[in-house]
């Protein structure tokens, strides 16, 4: 490789260091277990320049044969403005294969995800901040292993994709709370170490009512703790997360691109993204 040129290489884990040096320079939270988890669930390509250092990343995490969610996409800022961040897409869109992609995107990024076929589906809120003391909510259980598969079934009909792995790395890492009626899961959310505390998501219920309730059930125990929620701003609930000490800091635009051949396919009607789903 000649001085100043860039190589795109498989990620692996020898490159989370540098990964984990590369999001701090843009303030994000994500530790090194961030990463590895991430990793975990995805493939992806990092850039690097001819000292070897991580300049550039990118995740595709797919769900099945369903979609999948393109994460961690950062490009050093001395290395903007040369194509790198759509050699980086270009890597994605060949580890994708078929598969329908999705991604949250920032105002920087918006531009070339248009350019290459993404279209906006809705606004991403992140909230996060020291939780105030709630009371615990009615009506809401922990959830253990033997609830898993009808979560997962409940997720995928919800997502419209298969999220099962995901929802195993979040039972190896955190805690599920479920609301049941009738002998039937009908909502659930999971909660997790993330960056400054923990993250509560994915959120999948059918109501406002319901969603407040089970991130209330995770708040009620963690009085002054440091939590995140990721939500899509036509849930409803930003003023009551406002509320419980959540602060709005920030989001982006979820975005889309369909196969050639587009399908139909559902969205969740109250979705929290695991930290956009992983970044």
């Amino acid at each position: 490789m000649q001085q100043g040129e860039i190589e795109l290489q498989a990620f692996r884990p020898d490159h989370i260091e540098g990964a984990v040096a590369l999001s701090r320079q843009e303030k994000w939270p994500h530790r090194q277990q961030d990463w590895q988890m991430a990793l975990q669930l995805s493939s992806g390509a990092v850039a690097l320049d001819d000292q070897g250092r991580v300049t550039g990343t990118i995740l595709v995490t797919p769900y099945g044969k369903d979609c999948a969610m393109i994460n961690m996409v950062i490009v050093d800022r001395d290395a903007r403005g040369k194509g790198l961040g759509r050699r980086l897409m270009e890597q994605a869109f060949t580890l994708a294969g078929e598969r329908p992609l999705r991604l949250v995107a920032t105002t920087d990024g918006m531009p070339l995800y248009q350019k290459l076929g993404f279209v906006p589906s809705g606004t991403i809120m992140q909230h996060q901040g020291k939780v105030t003391e709630l009371e615990a909510p009615d009506g809401v259980d922990a959830a253990g292993a033997d609830d898993l598969p009808e979560i997962k079934a409940l997720d995928r009909g919800a997502y419209g994709a298969d999220r099962e792995a995901l929802i195993d790395a979040l039972a190896e890492r955190g805690q599920f709370a479920m609301i049941r009626r009738n002998g039937v899961i009908e909502a659930y959310a999971a909660i997790r170490p993330f960056g400054r505390g923990e993250v509560i998501g994915p959120v999948i219920a059918g109501s406002a009512d319901a969603a407040k309730a089970l991130i209330a059930f995770f708040a009620a125990t963690r009085p002054g703790a440091f939590l995140r929620v990721d939500t899509d701003s036509r849930t409803g609930i930003a003023g009551w997360l406002e509320e419980i000490g959540l602060a709005h800091v920030g989001g982006g635009v979820a975005m889309d691109r369909p196969p050639k051949k587009d399908t139909e396919q559902s969205r969740p009607r109250i979705f929290a993204l695991a930290n956009q789903a992983l970044g």
